[in-house]
């Protein structure tokens, strides 16, 4: 005999003879179990056929049922015939006014399936949630709890990625307080709970059209369907408040920025190819591209073409990479098209024009009021290199060309740099003003950049450092050798020639930030702090100088006072 289908109006008003609506509570029944024997029931309420082949990953909308009476919920096959058929009831009693959802999870025999890596039984059952609401706490946000209700999986973390950890620890049966976000587009990349480096999924959310909403949102499925009954597979649902269900598409995405720092005159603008596709039309020496959505997973190709290219067939030179889901990566143009018309490398490092590819890369310091730093060595002509930040320490130690350090973090300060050779630190190379004043909590890459010896590589770019941050922006930090001589506002320097000491009165001198060294003309330091101050005057004694001209550096910390001098 067919089974008789009620509607849920129908039901309510005709099983519970309703008094008053303010007696009543309201739930929200979402079908969760995975087992493949359950993937469609039929539920019944104190004896009577209330849903019908209800399936899987499906919910009712918000429903109105007597509160402060217990209500029995069966459990029972889609092809039950009476009440008889449940095979486990569940005894409910809601408070008047309450607002609850049910969520039927679990599996019917344990024993049949993989254990919960936490212990927590995987039984059939219903966990219930009160509080449940009907509009976000602010109209232009979207309110939502979140639902371990995985089996199989362990303790997991939900991050909203670039954004912030949305669920932490959260086991198998676990139902999350709401969380308030605004209404927009998000990654969420589901991972272990205690390592939040690997992800097991990631999903995009599209709230943006919720503003004002709510949702419950459920961990579905199996981790491994291989050991569970070939069940449905892991997967992340979000149920709104009139029964609408809505899978969250599975996405594997990247975080990937793109910077030319190739200095070959022959390269200084490209096109650059990915998968046969335009990704940059004439892309210019010392630009670089903001942080993008790359595709994750998959075997990437990236062409790089002259500027003037009409097609993918115009590559030069190709580059294999796939990159990992939810991870960060810089990718750097560097090197010459034709190793054997530039100066080699002092260290013999190939400089063929390549990809430099480096994960794990930041868009935002760990910590605020600091700024996160990672240093590529990308001068093919320049030897070992140390980078030394004046009066605080060295930075860089020992890079040679095509090195990428681990990210260092520094206070959001202004710095002089000093790049000296590796082996030897009393040389000067060249050195630089490094304002990171407005870059707390920011993060970018710095990059040696060009040739020491232009005239020995085509005439290409001179040597410098450049620092490219997250959005693109690439800001080339100031030379200060040849600073002008009025750095420090009015000064006088006296006498020059000097014979056993050389003053310098300057305007509102503040010693306690003053760095002072004396190089000669090759760069080497031959005197570094011997200076007294007094009264807006600067003392250096250059007493046991040989003759000749010397170099005297003179930093506060945001300007340098580079002014040769004579000692008889």
């Amino acid at each position: 005999m067919k089974k008789i289908i009620f509607y849920f109006s129908t039901f309510i008003l005709s099983i519970f003879n309703l008094e008053s609506y303010s007696q009543n509570a309201d739930l929200q029944i979402i079908h969760n179990a995975a087992d493949p024997a359950a993937t469609t029931v039929d539920i019944y309420v104190d004896g009577t056929l209330a849903l019908n082949d209800f399936s899987f990953r499906s919910a009712t909308p918000f429903l109105s049922l007597p509160s402060n009476v217990v209500i029995n919920v069966g459990v029972a096959p889609s092809t039950s015939m009476s009440v008889m058929d449940t095979l486990v009831n569940f005894p409910i009693t809601l408070a008047p006014g309450g607002r609850y959802v049910a969520i039927a999870n679990g599996v019917l025999d344990p024993n049949s399936f993989s254990p919960n890596p936490d212990a927590v039984s995987t039984a059939f059952t219903l966990f219930i949630k009160d509080n449940i609401q009907s509009l976000s706490s602010n109209p232009a946000n979207v309110d939502f709890i979140v639902v371990h209700g995985s089996t199989d999986a362990t303790t997991v973390d939900v991050l909203a990625r670039g954004v912030a950890s949305l669920v932490d620890d959260a086991s198998y049966s676990d139902i999350t307080n709401y969380i308030s976000v605004p209404a927009s587009d998000y990654i969420l990349d589901v991972t272990p709970g205690g390592s939040n480096s690997t992800i097991v999924a990631s999903f995009a959310a599209d709230l943006s059209t919720l503003a004002g909403g709510t949702a419950v949102v459920v961990a579905s499925g199996f981790l491994d369907s291989t050991v569970n009954q070939n069940g449905p597979a892991f997967g992340l649902w979000a149920y709104l408040s009139n029964g609408t269900a809505i899978q969250l598409p599975v996405v594997s995405l990247a975080r990937l920025q793109v910077i030319h720092n190739a200095a070959d005159p022959g390269a200084s603008s490209v096109d650059v190819y990915l998968n046969g596709a335009l990704l940059l039309d004439n892309f210019a020496f010392r630009t670089a591209t903001p942080y993008i959505d790359a595709p994750a997973g998959v075997n990437l190709n990236i062409g790089i073409a002259p500027g003037n290219s009409t097609s993918v067939a115009d590559t030069l030179v190709n580059f294999q990479a796939t990159l990992d889901n939810g991870n960060s990566y810089v990718a750097i143009a560097n090197g010459v098209l034709t190793p054997g018309s530039f100066q080699v490398n002092p260290d013999g490092v190939s400089t063929a024009f390549t990809l430099f590819i480096q994960d794990a890369m930041r868009e935002s310091a760990l910590l605020p009021g600091t700024v996160d730093l990672r240093v590529v060595h990308g001068a093919t002509d320049a030897p070992t290199v140390d980078v030394i930040a004046r009066g605080v320490g060295t930075i860089v130690d020992d890079a040679v060309y095509s090195v990428i350090t681990p990210y260092l973090s520094v206070p959001a300060s202004s710095y002089t740099l000093d790049i000296t050779p590796g082996s030897n630190n009393s040389v000067i190379v060249a050195t630089f003003a490094a304002d990171l004043t407005t870059l707390g909590g920011g993060a970018a890459v710095v990059l040696a950049s060009g040739f020491l010896d232009p005239s020995m590589n085509q005439n290409g770019q001179t040597f410098g450092l450049i620092a490219v941050l997250p959005d693109g922006q690439v800001l080339l930090l100031s030379n200060v050798t040849g600073i002008e001589e009025n750095a420090f506002g009015q000064f006088n320097m006296y006498p020059n020639p000097a014979t056993d000491k050389l003053n310098i009165e300057f305007q509102d001198l503040q010693a306690s930030q003053l760095s002072v060294s004396v190089t000669d003309l090759s760069g080497r330091i031959v005197k570094q702090a011997e200076s007294t101050i007094s009264q807006n005057k600067l003392t250096i004694n250059t007493s046991g100088l040989t003759g000749g001209t010397y170099v005297i550096r003179v930093t506060d910390n945001q300007k340098v006072l580079v002014k040769k001098f004579s000692v008889h």
